[in-house]
């Protein structure tokens, strides 16, 4: 037995969990029409091999068919669920962790236009930010059909042969009762606490005739809202103390604070540059009023946290959601000693972003997670040993070292830098961004137990890897930004890189053009605004940023708007003509009728990069393949086998923005796919 207290059981109800760590409920947006079907099982069957005490699936499946979904979720009104969940569940018990679901109405959290474009329903008529819905403010009849919804999908869980249910009762309908903010209901449902926790209560003991004593049920909710007039840190003490007492409950899951808006949901769920773990003391004091199972997540990101947190008495089960989407491996790894192994949560956020914005959840730097059913977590050795030239050390390069490494074979890495990283080294430059170059630090490690062979400020030429003898050479080599965007005066312009790197010195009065949208432009307006100078960021696009998404734009707007930075969106530059030691700014706009011209004494474009391909080019005609990639392997998952030009000395591939200007997530995903089957 270890003594290492996250290797420790817990004992919930009749439950034994193997373990303390948990991945608490969440929604990657793998559901097929609605259902748990073979993407989303084989997502949570591979934490559970990794050797998680628990997982719970879920955040949240809705229960009604006036809460439709605003990104994929489960739908657990439909009696069609319980065969999906019980595959699921007879899955996961098979690896041997629990599996539970988070069961919710999302109440105003909703669009009215999703699904059967039925009203939002809300204890009151206030829109929530974050949807836009404005709803409808509940009758008797509401509350009672809810009612039973909830017992319903409880019973078809208990049906699936699930481990428990968990309730969400923060931001969601539940809350929206809780919340003086959000209930303006008469009596019996509104007014005083007792009456503000009557509709949960109700829930509960239906709950609790459909499912019985023995299925263990809990409730996520918010010990404090953290907003004037909301629920506050006292109200969260009792009603904390009320569920306990209750006798329906048998966990509670805590958080702090509110996520009707982009910055409230950021709060709850911290991303990088912000505290790890901020809310752990809180819960620990639910823990301690309580004396009762408490669990809690929020950036835990690494071990040592979450052994803190269960050595410290402050949680009973801890969980670690975010870190187990970048390896899901964790606890198998604390279990073998090779913690350092662990691929680390840089809290990019990236899967949450993506979840908000439409897309499936991805990790910025784990492309197998949400594709397990074809991409490994754990790279098998090849059958041949080859020799690997890799050109270009950032994240495209690096992956592709890393799984050419696991693969077995000779691998041999050429960067023109003194340092691996490429453009995640400019984007670390930003104290917010720092744990990005974990990316590259974790890789590197990884290549060095692999035995890789790294040469450093090597310019490869052709002649430099020939002399290596290499039987496939990939070229990663990246992009160069791309500023040649203006009609004329392309010569005055600088890079948002050239900002962020220092190579260029703020100017007093400074336009950003960002026609790319992504971190780099927003960076630069930061670094130049910390300096002093006066910074407009213009768009052509109806939205700024768009790249950057929601909740990784919080910690910006918080810096960028005390600098009084300005948005402009809607404008285009087009040209930019010197005149003395100001720069005049010619503008337009895609709707035309527009010529505007504005005075500047520095303009920086951002418009992504253009791929830095001339040794590629040089190197084709000496490869089998002429360059050519098939697209239908690469998706089949099969080794390219093209051959082009039989007299070659090797295959030929690039990979990341060597291609073309795209993100950290692409090349990594196009390093692992290809290099997996060579």
């Amino acid at each position: 037995m270890s003594n290492d207290p996250l290797l420790q059981p817990f004992q919930l109800k009749h439950l034994t969990l193997r373990n303390r760590i948990i991945i608490t409920s969440h929604e990657p947006a793998y559901p097929e029409d609605g259902m748990p079907k073979e993407r989303y099982r084989t997502y949570h069957v591979e934490r559970a091999k990794g050797g998680v005490a628990m997982t719970m699936t879920a955040g949240s499946a809705a229960v009604s068919k006036d809460s439709p979904p605003v990104f994929n979720n489960l739908l657990v009104y439909k009696d069609e669920v319980v065969p999906w969940m019980k595959d699921l569940t007879d899955a996961v018990h098979e690896e041997g962790a629990a599996v539970m679901i988070q069961l919710t109405h999302l109440g105003r959290r909703t669009r009215w236009d999703k699904e059967f474009w039925l009203p939002v329903v809300s204890p009151s008529h206030h829109r929530e930010a974050s949807h836009r819905a404005f709803p409808k403010k509940m009758e008797e009849w509401d509350i009672e059909r809810i009612i039973k919804d909830y017992a319903d999908a409880a019973e078809r869980m208990k049906a699936g042969g699930m481990d428990g249910i968990e309730l969400q009762a923060y931001g969601h309908l539940m809350d929206q009762f809780w919340s003086p903010l959000t209930n303006e209901l008469d009596s019996p449902y509104g007014g005083s606490l007792d009456n503000r926790l009557r509709f949960t209560f109700e829930v509960l003991r239906e709950i609790r005739n459909r499912v019985g004593p023995d299925f263990i049920v809990g409730v996520r909710y918010t010990g404090d809202e953290m907003l004037e007039g909301g629920l506050a840190k006292g109200d969260g003490l009792e009603i904390s103390k009320r569920l306990k007492d209750s006798g329906m409950v048998d966990f509670l899951n805590v958080v702090r604070g509110h996520i009707d808006t982009d910055a409230g949901l950021t709060d709850v769920i911290p991303i990088q540059g912000m505290a790890n773990s901020p809310h752990l003391d809180f819960a620990g004091e639910i823990r301690a009023a309580t004396n009762f199972p408490t669990f809690h997540a929020a950036k835990i990101p690494d071990v040592a946290t979450a052994r803190h947190a269960i050595a410290s008495g402050k949680l009973d089960m801890v969980g670690m959601t975010r870190a187990h989407m970048t390896d899901p491996h964790i606890v198998r790894k604390i279990i073998e000693k090779r913690e350092d192994d662990i691929r680390p949560c840089v809290g990019a956020n990236y899967c949450l972003d993506r979840i908000y914005q439409g897309g499936a959840a991805y990790c910025i730097h784990n492309a197998a997670t949400g594709r397990e059913i074809t991409m490994p977590h754990e790279i098998p050795k090849a059958d041949v040993k080859k020799k690997i030239v890799i050109v270009g050390a950032g994240p495209a390069g690096m992956e592709a070292a890393r799984v050419a490494g696991e693969r077995g074979h000779e691998v041999v890495v050429f960067e023109a830098a003194n340092d691996p990283g490429g453009q995640i080294r400019l984007t670390a430059q930003s104290e917010r961004r720092r744990e990005m170059i974990s990316i590259i630090d974790w890789r590197m490690a990884q290549c060095e137990s692999l035995s890789v062979v790294f040469h450093f400020n090597t310019w490869a030429e052709v002649e430099t890897v020939q002399a290596e003898a290499p039987d496939v050479v990939i070229v990663a080599t990246g992009g160069l930004p791309h500023t040649e965007v203006l009609s004329k005066g392309n010569e005055f312009v600088v890079s948002s890189w050239d900002i962020i790197s220092g190579d260029v010195k703020p100017g007093s009065n400074v336009l950003v053009f960002d026609d790319a949208g992504d971190h780099a432009g927003l960076q630069a307006a930061e670094f130049l605004a910390n300096a002093g100078a006066e910074v407009e960021v213009m768009t052509p696009d109806r939205s700024f940023a768009p790249e950057v998404m929601a909740m990784n734009l919080v910690p910006y707007m918080r810096s960028l708007q005390k600098l009084d930075v300005t948005f402009t969106v809607t404008y285009r530059l087009e040209a930019v003509e010197k005149d003395g030691n100001q720069l005049i700014a010619h503008v337009g706009s895609d709707y035309g009728g527009v010529a505007k011209q504005r005075t500047f004494d520095q303009v920086v474009i951002n418009h992504g990069t253009i791929p830095l391909d001339e040794l590629y080019f040089e190197l084709k005609p000496a490869s089998t393949n002429l360059g050519e990639m098939s697209h239908e392997q690469l998706i089949a998952g099969v080794p390219q086998s093209i051959v082009r030009n039989p007299q070659g000395e090797f295959q030929l591939f690039r990979i990341g923005d060597a291609v073309s200007a795209r993100n950290t997530h692409a090349a990594i995903y196009d390093a692992l796919r290809l290099l997996k089957d060579i």
